[in-house]
């Protein structure tokens, strides 16, 4: 990056200068990208690509719409191993925090931890996880929990930073809720809510995503909402922090055309289709190729297999070739930290994927003209 000459001018160097940005400098000044700014951004860029294949002033635009699920860079999640990952957060954030203010107790917490490690190794495995290996990995927690907690006061008595008692804050209260999971569902037998889980102690927007593909009946991620159009533009994307597709195809569409007004024919999957989504996109779009689920009337049958409805429905799977772009460009697995480093790469990965587009689109009209 810091050798690339036609990356130095855009920037304002010369050729030969001698500044360079080191990496760390790259990192800290991207991170300052907001989600918002890339979307305006995103927005100028795909103005220039439809210049680029010459879309014509007030040509309707037919897109696709489908999501995806944007994996979060975390490991299976059980009530287990989240135990521990709270455990050994939890000990280090103490043991460091005492051994740098001089509150006793703590000097040994490396080796607290390799003892509840041995403890976990035994309750790991389902065959292993016998009831009295379990409660004596549950005693140690609990017995380490209570021995954090009392620390508390005294390191606000010596003058800790607040960070670090937020910190050490954070990982007690995983470490109870993880506590109470295993000892209800190892020992008393009992099913855990899934709205009680949680799937990833250090990433916790991650979710648990089963849409009933072959080979990947679970993914661990968010799902992603992307409209593409048919000059092969991405317009739109939505983060799907909670819900399902039937709660994103309205306010996909109702953003989309407020940044491109010549949006009026699209595509979806069955999975947005609602009773409510058909009467609004009916509303908002000249052509709603919505799907129906389940059994068709002979309104609907007709309606389905109109000349329009059955063209868009078979350019439709197109939308997946973007799909695969997306996760070339970054979007196959997040390893940025936290829900806004998350959203970050999302929108960079859109950005970075339209731009490729007017790349190709140029590269194109450079061998037609070549060939002429």
């Amino acid at each position: 990056m810091n050798e690339h000459r036609t990356l130095r001018l855009f920037l304002g160097h010369g050729t030969f200068s001698e500044d360079r940005y080191e990496y760390q400098t790259v990192v800290d000044n991207v991170c300052l990208m907001r989600p918002e700014l890339l979307a305006r951004v995103g927005q100028l860029v795909v103005e220039s690509g439809h210049a680029v294949a010459r879309k014509k002033p007030g040509e309707l635009l037919r897109g696709r719409c489908d999501s995806f699920v944007v994996e979060t860079d975390v490991h299976y999640p059980t009530d287990v191993n989240l135990l521990m990952d709270a455990m050994r957060c939890l000990l280090r954030e103490t043991g460091r925090a005492a051994h740098e203010h001089d509150v006793s107790g703590w000097r040994q917490w490396r080796h607290l931890t390799r003892s509840v490690k041995r403890l976990f190794n035994q309750v790991r495995s389902t065959r292993r996880a016998r009831p009295e290996r379990v409660e004596a990995y549950l005693e140690s927690c609990r017995a380490l929990v209570e021995r954090a907690q009392a620390t508390l006061p005294d390191l606000v008595l010596r003058g800790a930073p607040s960070w670090k008692l937020v910190n050490v804050g954070h990982y007690l209260g995983h470490a109870r809720r993880q506590i109470d999971q295993v000892e209800r569902r190892l020992l008393k037998g009992e099913t855990i809510p899934q709205d009680e889980k949680v799937f990833s102690i250090f990433e916790s927007h991650t979710r648990w995503v089963s849409k009933g593909k072959a080979g990947t009946p679970v993914e661990l991620g968010v799902p992603v909402c992307v409209l593409e159009d048919h000059h092969g533009f991405i317009l739109h994307h939505e983060v799907m922090w909670q819900g399902s597709d039937v709660d994103y195809a309205e306010p996909m569409i109702r953003e989309t055309q407020a940044r491109f007004p010549d949006l009026r024919w699209c595509s979806f999957d069955r999975g947005f289709h609602s009773p409510d989504n058909r009467l609004c996109l009916d509303a908002l779009l000249e052509h709603n190729v919505l799907p129906r689920k389940g059994r068709l009337s002979q309104a609907e049958r007709d309606r389905e297999q109109g000349e329009v409805f059955a063209a868009m429905r078979r350019q439709h799977p197109a939308v997946e070739s973007a799909i695969n772009n997306l996760e070339h460009r970054g979007l196959d697995r997040v390893r940025a930290s936290g829900a806004d480093g998350f959203a970050r790469v999302v929108a960079l990965a859109i950005v970075a994927f339209n731009i490729h587009r007017i790349g190709l689109l140029l590269r194109r009209k450079a061998r037609r003209r070549r060939a002429a």
